[in-house]
């Protein structure tokens, strides 16, 4: 049982972080930035509000996959560790392809 409440805490607690991301990412006004420290400039952004708007909800539904890596410790933990090793490892290349494709969208040409 207590494997289990460790699991519950490190997939619910990752889950809110990164949802929590998305959150502060939406209401920001200057452009959200997605690697560490590397700061994107408004002047290189045509719409910020938006560019926001896509990228808080990007990161919003990555959270999605460790709040079901949580429930799934509820029926099967091997279940639960593979859909948490997939999101943390396999799941950051839809993540980078996402925000690249958002950074395209909404930069000055």
């Amino acid at each position: 049982m207590a494997g289990k409440i460790i699991m519950w805490i490190v997939c619910f607690g990752c889950a809110i972080l990164f949802f929590a991301i998305g959150v502060y990412a939406k209401k920001l006004k200057k452009p959200m930035w997605f690697w560490s420290g590397c700061e994107v400039p408004a002047s290189q952004i045509t719409d910020v509000e938006q560019y926001n708007k896509e990228n808080g909800t990007m990161w919003q539904l990555y959270s999605l996959w460790y709040f079901a890596a949580g429930l799934a410790e509820i029926w099967n933990s091997l279940i639960s560790v593979i859909i948490l090793v997939a999101s943390c490892t396999v799941g950051i290349i839809p993540l980078v392809y996402c925000y690249n494709k958002i950074y395209k969208k909404y930069r000055v040409q």
